[in-house]
């Protein structure tokens, strides 16, 4: 399961009271639970009481909920889990040089493309499990490990060609603006000593020793879900920041014009039903909404009425239009 959370407020800029939407959905974006709050909760406050409120709905007892990066702190990850919760959370490319201290002191910053690394990360930073003594990377055990998360790193030469030309871009506006030639918010990669802006050089070295990498943190240990469906069921998380894009945008869940809750949830509930039945169209005809409903409109039908005789004129549908009319009459889904 993917949960996503998103603050809405006025779009015209108006001090009114903000509101947090919980939406969960499935690996393919479906919608399966939506809830809103006041705009002060914390993210566990809002996540584990919709979660389990679905699970209570459904008889469900194992759930792994995919989340970002955001909702790495410790304090939220040890809720999860002493919720009875699986996650799965992206990791903060800063956390690697801990996270792979043995790998770097016995292989350097050597990768390989696709490389996957599965070892440990520690919970806070009082205590460390990893023995920089060994080659092998530790497996994590629940009960091994008590102090520390499963953490899985994977390395791709795509993603490192990426962040490098990333690096380079920042590079150069670091030392613009410590040349004087830009006036900007201090940018990554510049210092400040006594009023005197430098290149951070040992930062930017740090960062050029990362490139390529991406961590992901879970509590699932590996006789469970191996380090790859780790990997893919994060990847997945783009389903639910697409069908927040939907409703924000397409299904219009704001601007919110109503105060009272009843009927904010009652705004939500439509826009949660019109998300579930555009996921619906999308998964049988394998094309966006937009562009079923761009083909699909221009269809009309005509009664004709002329003394006392009623003749119905059935729309001409072209090829293209009617492939799509027969998905959407087919109750069998896309895989």
């Amino acid at each position: 399961m993917e949960f996503c959370r998103c603050r809405h407020n006025s779009k015209e800029r108006r001090v009114d009271p903000q509101i947090v939407v919980g939406l969960l959905v499935d690996r393919r974006g479906f919608p399966l639970e939506i809830g809103c709050y006041e705009g002060n909760k914390a993210e566990t406050q809002t996540i584990i009481p919709i979660i389990k409120q679905f699970q209570a709905r459904h008889g469900l007892t194992d759930m792994a909920v995919v989340a970002d990066a955001g909702m790495l702190s410790a304090s939220n990850l040890s809720e999860f889990d002493e919720a009875g919760l699986r996650f799965i959370v992206g990791s903060r490319v800063t956390k690697a040089p801990v996270d792979l201290a043995s790998h770097f002191r016995w292989h350097g910053n050597a990768f390989t493309n696709a490389q996957i690394i599965d070892t440990i990360t520690p919970k806070n930073r009082k205590v460390n499990e990893n023995d920089l003594m060994l080659k092998t990377e530790p497996l994590w055990e629940p009960e091994k490990h008590p102090a520390s998360w499963r953490a899985v790193w994977a390395y791709s030469t795509k993603r490192a060609v990426r962040d490098s030309k990333t690096l380079t871009l920042q590079e150069n506006r670091a030392k613009e603006v410590v040349a004087g030639e830009k006036s900007a918010r201090t940018p990554r990669f510049v210092k400040n000593t006594n009023g005197s802006k430098s290149l951070d050089e040992a930062s930017l070295a740090r960062a050029r020793n990362l490139v390529g990498l991406k961590g992901y943190v879970t509590n699932i240990p590996t006789t469970v879900m191996g380090a790859s469906e780790v990997i893919g069921s994060y990847h997945d998380l783009w389903a639910v920041e697409q069908s927040f894009r939907m409703s924000k945008t397409g299904l219009r869940a704001r601007p919110m014009l109503v105060r009272t809750r009843d009927a904010i949830e009652a705004h939500l509930t439509i826009v949660f039903a019109a998300l579930a039945i555009s996921r619906e169209i999308q998964e049988r005809t394998g094309s966006s909404i937009r562009n079923v409903v761009r083909q699909l409109r221009p269809l009309r039908s005509a009664t004709v009425v002329a003394n006392g005789a009623e003749q119905t004129l059935a729309p001409v549908i072209p090829a293209e239009q009617q492939a799509l009319l027969d998905a959407l009459a087919n109750r069998r889904l896309r895989h």
